[in-house]
């Protein structure tokens, strides 16, 4: 497994390489560096120490060097089931060499600004080294976010200097560095379990609730988007999401009143127009295709209409990710006609953040909008 490590200025990048040396056996990795700091104006020696990383992590101090990333990703290809971490991902060329490896993560480490800021000074005075001033770091914090920044004669960025930017809006999960202290942060890594390898391959659950998402995305319903996917011996039979029936109006253009009205949940559905996901997935697939062991995943508990229907048609397991207001009727009537509920959630995604101040920290979810 090899993990690359990307962040903005003293987010925590490297602490994170650390985390993963010392309390996972990784090795780190090194490829030749453009760092951010010559991207500054009037380079000189303080101003490059006050950008180098801790002492400890500077290069050559532990891991191997390779003079590019073929070379690199040649030896790890060989030792892939091996624990490595790299930090020197800086621009998309290089990225995009390793993302067609099936065992290499990307993650991204952030955190506020005014933190950040804090963490730097307090590494310059560390170093003996004057502090600078919020505009200056804020400059060079967008250098290496968006690459040269735009001047009296050039109104847009370089597009040909590398930025982190776009680096980060490729990234497999984003972190948030929010702890105060490396006891904590290392407390909040520790709820992610990184080196996973259900993080590289996702296993079958994973992978359908997955499919069930991108199904809901096409949803038309205008109460509630719900994906569905009808599985057979882990191959799909069909999928479906909610909205009206082919030739109608569109839900979310007034095709079904009941959902473009504001009537609460679960209320007036003798009147809905609209189609359930677990409903279309069953229709598409027809019940003579439907046998003994087919599982359906569902981004949503199905309903009691719904859990009739798959009682109906021999459906053995039900897997579902979020709850719904009907669960209980659904479950007794699954199970009274002998079909398996079960309840999945896949491993948290998209920007997690860490906070606290002590040896614990909390693990904050951001997700899909919550």
């Amino acid at each position: 497994m090899l993990i690359g490590v990307c962040g903005t200025i003293c987010s925590g990048k490297h602490t994170t390489a650390e985390y993963l040396v010392q309390h996972h056996g990784f090795l780190r990795l090194h490829l030749p560096s453009r760092s951010s700091v010559t991207a500054l104006p009037q380079r000189n020696d303080e101003q490059s120490r006050r950008f180098l990383p801790s002492v400890t992590d500077e290069r050559g101090t532990r891991g191997l060097t390779f003079p590019d990333v073929d070379s690199l990703l040649e030896f790890v290809t060989k030792r892939w089931q091996e624990h490595w971490v790299l930090t020197d991902i800086e621009d998309e060329p290089t990225l995009e060499l390793l993302l067609r490896r099936p065992f290499f993560l990307l993650l991204s480490v952030d955190a506020p600004i005014t933190l950040r800021f804090q963490r730097f000074n307090s590494r310059c005075a560390k170093r003996d080294l004057s502090p600078i001033s919020l505009e200056a770091f804020i400059d060079a914090n967008d250098r290496l976010l968006y690459g040269s920044l735009p001047t009296s004669t050039n109104t847009s960025p370089d597009s040909s200097t590398p930025s982190l930017a776009r680096l980060h809006s490729r990234s497999h999960l984003q972190l948030l560095n929010n702890c105060t202290t490396i006891p904590s942060y290392f407390a909040f890594l520790r709820t992610l379990d990184l080196p996973s390898e259900t993080r590289l391959r996702p296993p079958w659950d994973a992978y359908f609730m997955t499919l069930a998402h991108l199904a809901s995305l096409r949803s038309n319903c205008m109460k509630r988007r719900v994906g569905c996917v009808l599985t057979l011996n882990f191959r799909i039979l069909s999928t479906g999401y909610n909205g009206t029936p082919r030739g109608l109006t569109n839900c979310n253009q007034g095709g079904c009143p009941r959902c473009n009205a504001a009537s609460s949940g679960g209320s007036a559905l003798s009147t809905c127009l609209c189609l359930h996901a677990e409903e279309n997935a069953l229709l598409e697939a027809g019940r003579e295709r439907i046998r003994e062991g087919a599982v359906l995943y569902c981004d949503t508990c199905p309903c009691l209409t719904c859990s009739v229907k798959i009682a109906q048609v021999g459906v053995k397991e039900v897997v579902y990710s979020q709850g719904y207001n009907m669960d209980e009727a659904s479950r007794r009537v699954l199970k009274e006609a002998g079909v398996m509920l079960r309840q999945y959630s896949p491993p948290s995604g998209g920007l997690l953040g860490g906070t606290g101040s002590g040896e614990e920290a909390k693990q904050l979810v951001v997700r899909n909008g919550q």
